[in-house]
């Protein structure tokens, strides 16, 4: 078990790193009224609504800036029915998994994930990029360990402000 979680830390790891680049899917820094011009919030507004995204945007009375929020997935990755698999079986599968969550990052679709710190019944979280939540729900059930039967997959919506990072 041990080997296991380590391989899945290395790989989630390597994951990340890779994923830290800068590409034209990457995000946009957060939209503030006092950083950006309007033209730009709208621009924004535009390209995600005719990309089909659901958003809004609120002022900050603090502050004064200019919020832009958007509608995120949450897939709740959740023990599975089928978790009987030899440790080599299950070692496969955590490396398909592993891979299944990189491309996810390569393809501007997962902004982040990582299992939990606990042995509970929901075992890690990955946060979509999508448009819809059939989508979301779409790419998450491709997932190796799912297909497997070792994951079952429970997708919610999810509204943050584009942009902001993690603190």
């Amino acid at each position: 078990m041990e080997r296991i979680a380590f391989f899945a830390f290395s790989m989630l790891y390597f994951a990340l790193l890779s994923s830290c680049g800068t590409d034209e899917k990457t995000p946009p820094k957060p939209v503030t009224a006092d950083t950006q011009e309007s033209s730009t919030v709208s621009s924004l507004k535009k390209e995600l609504e005719e990309s089909g995204y659901e958003i809004f945007d609120y002022i900050d009375e603090k502050t004064g800036d200019t919020i832009l929020m958007q509608q995120y997935y949450i897939a709740f990755l959740k023990s599975g029915p089928d978790r009987s698999q030899s440790p080599e079986v299950a070692d496969s599968l955590q490396a398909l998994h592993m891979a299944h969550l990189a491309r996810m990052y390569e393809e501007g679709y997962a902004d982040i994930s990582g299992p939990f710190g606990d042995d509970g019944e929901i075992r890690g979280i990955t946060i979509y990029n999508t448009p819809t939540l059939k989508m979301a729900d779409s790419l998450a059930n491709m997932d190796p360990m799912v297909t497997a039967g070792r994951l079952v997959i429970e997708v919610h919506p999810w509204w943050a402000a584009k942009g902001f990072p993690l603190r």
